[in-house]
């Protein structure tokens, strides 16, 4: 089987999902071309058509896009050129809203035949649920990740599936059968620069508080790729921490089935903290502009999707001041001083991740993806 797919993803987890998704896809598809923007998961999968983008699309924050403004225009440019040029037949939009919908938007104008699908769900039953309808008028289908999403979108005319979560797919095989070392604390400041820039001074400042009253801890941060592990050992020289701390080149997996609790940026990882069992706090801070715009759109009182899921507060989420190296530490220390506690949180974690479905997410959005080669579209 032949055809064209274009695809977009522009943070590591989209990458992580696209290529999952393209994997089945293309034992669907044989001979399916593949071109677009990702990452070196996608590239691994779908080859040299894909451009790797990350280092500088994985930004988040209002202010911090204002700040790549060039790059993005560049990039948006170049992908339309792409995209006008090749003539896909499917074009596959993988999260990153911002970008996605005003290239979702762009396409459609100029391609009206080339059927659009957006993989993961924008977070419009948190925030602008006014793009329902921009949504609806630009999409052929949105894959949901979450089981509560498909009814958002009941009575819009945009086709909305719920495919599972593919964390499952991608975290099940990481599987451990392992003790938790007592004496580690993992340090997860996320896997985007500015996020690291934030964070990591306050959890490294909860690592120093922490030893005071505790010498035997060790703490490790993961680090996605080469270039954070540097900038990452940069600020942890500044610590004081020395051989009590480790900086470990990926291996953020393993790393949460081995600690004794942690601290996690939000996002996607605290999903996988979740699935493999770490009890966490939720560290999450913005530049204030960004966090005040926040405030005023986000309708929901949590952020933590554990916690959405659950309808309650099941993981401790420190937000913006209270994201501070005194706050984590004493919310760390009373995992490491009420066991029952954490063995609590794993259980109630367990539950929730219950929620998301079992394994074949990728297989079951891949077919979603592969039916629209065959399928007329509505916006032809």
């Amino acid at each position: 089987m032949s055809g064209r797919l274009y695809v977009v993803a522009g943070e590591m987890s989209g990458d992580a999902h696209a290529a999952g998704l393209l994997e089945a896809l293309l034992e669907m598809r044989p001979g399916l071309e593949v071109r677009g923007a990702g990452g070196p998961k996608m590239q691994a999968v779908a080859g040299m058509g894909i451009h790797d983008w990350l280092d500088q699309s994985a930004v988040m924050g209002v202010v911090e896009v204002l700040r790549h403004y060039s790059f993005f225009k560049e990039s948006f440019e170049r992908m339309l050129k792409e995209v006008r040029e090749w003539r896909p037949e499917v074009l596959l939009l993988v999260d990153y809203p911002g970008f996605n919908l005003r290239f979702a938007a762009a396409v459609r104008r100029e391609l009206p035949e080339t059927r659009i699908v957006q993989y993961v769900c924008p977070q419009v039953w948190a925030w602008k649920k006014g793009r329902i309808p921009k949504m609806a008028a630009l999409l052929d289908e949105v894959l949901c990740l979450l089981p509560f999403e498909p009814e958002v979108f009941e009575g819009s005319g945009l086709k909305a599936t719920f495919a599972g979560h593919p964390l499952i797919d991608e975290l099940t095989g990481e599987r451990r059968e392992m003790e938790r070392v007592p004496q580690l604390v993992a340090l997860l400041p996320g896997s985007r620069r500015p996020e690291i820039e934030k964070l990591l001074p306050v959890m490294l400042d909860a690592a120093v508080r922490m030893r005071m009253s505790r010498p035997e801890l060790r703490f490790a941060i993961p680090a996605a790729t080469p270039l954070l592990a540097t900038r990452i050992r940069e600020l942890a020289e500044e610590s004081g921490l020395g051989e009590a701390l480790e900086i470990r080149e990926g291996g953020a997996h393993f790393l949460m089935q081995e600690a004794a609790c942690g601290v996690v940026a939000s996002g996607t990882a605290t999903v996988e903290a979740a699935f493999f069992g770490l009890p966490y706090c939720l560290v999450y801070k913005l530049a204030w502009p960004t966090y005040l715009v926040a405030r005023v759109v986000v309708k929901i009182p949590r952020i933590g999707l554990i916690n959405i899921l659950a309808g309650e507060t099941v993981v401790e989420e420190l937000i913006q001041s209270d994201a501070d190296g005194c706050t984590i530490a004493a919310a760390l220390e009373d995992f490491l001083s009420h066991p029952e506690k954490a063995a609590e949180l794993q259980q109630k974690m367990a539950g929730v991740i219950a929620k998301l479905g079992g394994t074949g997410a990728h297989r079951k959005a891949a077919g979603a993806v592969a039916a629209w080669f065959e399928t007329p579209t509505r916006h032809a």
